[in-house]
Formats: structure tokens, sequence, C-alpha cells
């Protein structure tokens, strides 16, 4: 396999998107960490895919907790001296059902804290392991709903959603990427944002609007592309228009 003897760690990979993403990863070859807050629940997973031949490892990372997110980097660098992939799945969307004049100072800051700062936490703690690799590549799992080119236009479905605290985070993401693809471009670390389409899993259970009809399984697919890339591969994208081509790009 092209990417056998890689290593990957996936944030939130303990269900949904990022277990998937972790699962297929695994499949190409690769050992993958495995990040999870609850331990318990990261464990099961880990079980669960080694049952498939995956190599996967647990590491306990709640991605607001800098300690956990430099705990898990000297993990992968006792074990393997490296990182080649970085996918920061791990995310929330908050309070569903708020009007955009009852969204509150508190309501986006603990969004922020795990959707923006979280991404900057581990992905600091990262950067010098993916440095040790031939070809790194980061990934953050982005939407639509951070599109300002889509927030503009007043007719778009989008702009009439009224998620402030998760389209601000996801803007706030997309500057996060294209700062970090224009500092490590110099590297050769490809840095990319992804979007996974609209995908029913517990992120949008409570969703007063369609949950989606994309599995988890489907919401993988342009991540996994983008973890995928090879050293001549694009940076500063944000990639998967309507979540279903990588090759396909979103609008900032």
């Amino acid at each position: 396999m092209e990417h056998s003897g890689e290593v990957a760690l996936v944030t939130g990979a303990n269900k949904g998107i990022g277990r998937e993403i972790a699962r297929r990863l695994a499949a190409e070859g690769m050992t993958v960490y495995v990040g999870s807050r609850d331990p318990e629940r990261g464990a099961q997973a880990v079980a669960e895919l080694k049952a498939e031949n995956a190599d996967v490892r647990f590491v306990q990372l709640d991605v607001t907790d800098e300690r956990q997110a430099r705990a898990a980097a000297r993990t992968i660098e006792e074990e393997h001296g490296r990182l080649d992939v970085l996918v920061n799945n791990a995310g929330i969307v908050g309070s569903w059902g708020l009007t955009v004049e009852d969204v509150t100072g508190d309501d986006v800051r603990g969004v922020f804290d795990v959707n923006v700062l979280g991404v900057i936490t581990v992905t600091q703690a990262c950067i010098p392991l993916l440095l040790r690799s031939p070809a790194g590549r980061i990934v953050n799992l982005s939407s639509p709903l951070g599109s300002l080119t889509v927030l503009s236009d007043p007719t778009h479905p989008i702009a009439g959603a009224g998620l402030v605290a998760y389209s601000a985070s996801k803007a706030a993401l997309n500057a996060v990427t294209l700062l970090y693809a224009n500092h490590l471009r110099a590297t050769g670390i490809r840095v990319n944002s992804a979007n996974p389409g609209l995908v029913a899993t517990d992120l949008n259970i409570d969703s007063p609007r369609s949950r989606g009809n994309r599995t988890p399984a489907d919401g993988a697919e342009v991540p996994v592309a983008l973890a995928l890339l090879g050293p001549d591969g694009p940076t500063g994208t944000f990639r998967g228009g309507d979540g279903t081509s990588a090759e396909e790009t979103v609008p900032w």
C-alpha cells in the first residue's frame, strides 16, 4: 500500500465521521491514533476497529485541554517519532433552535473552544511531528455554513439557518486553515478544509431542520481523500462541493 507505515491522528474518532475516517485510513495501511475525550467510548471504538484488523490505538484527547494534546503528541513521538496525517474532526454545534438575537457570548464561546481553539491547540502540539514526515497533511473538517460567500447571499438557505456559533466558528476555522497553509507551505505540509456534507450524526441529532441523508461513510470521502494527498497535492483549499468530491471546491 502506498500509505502503509504512515501514522495518523484523528480527533473525535470514537463515533460518526471521525470513526469512519480512522477506519478508512487504517485500511490504507496506516497506524491510526483514535482521539477521544471519553476513554470508555474511545476504547470501545478501538476494540471494534481492531476486530476488523485495523492498526488503531486509543489516545485520550479533549481538544480543549492543552495538556492532553501535548500528551497525545508525546505518545505518538515515543511510539513512532513522527506524524504523517492530522485530521481535526472533533466539533460541536452548540444549541439548536436559538434565534440569532437569542445567542449569547457564552453560547459562541463554548463552540469556539472546540471548533477553533481546539484545532489550534492540537495542531500546535502536532506540528513538530508533522515536520518529520516527508509529506505531512492536516485536514480540518469544516462546513459551507462557515462560507462567507454563501452567507452573504440572503437567498441561500444556509444564510437563513441562523447558527451563529457554528457558522462563525467554521468561518474562523477556514481562516485558521489558510493561515497554517501559508505558514507551512515551504515545509511541504498540506493544510486543507474539508466539507463532509450533511451527514446524519449525533452532531445534528437535535436539528429542527433536515439531519441529512448522508452516512458517516459518505461524510468520510472528502476528508480521507485530503488525508491521502501526495506531496504535490493542493494546500490552502476548501474541498468537497456538496460534500461529494474532493475535486470540487467550496467558496470561502
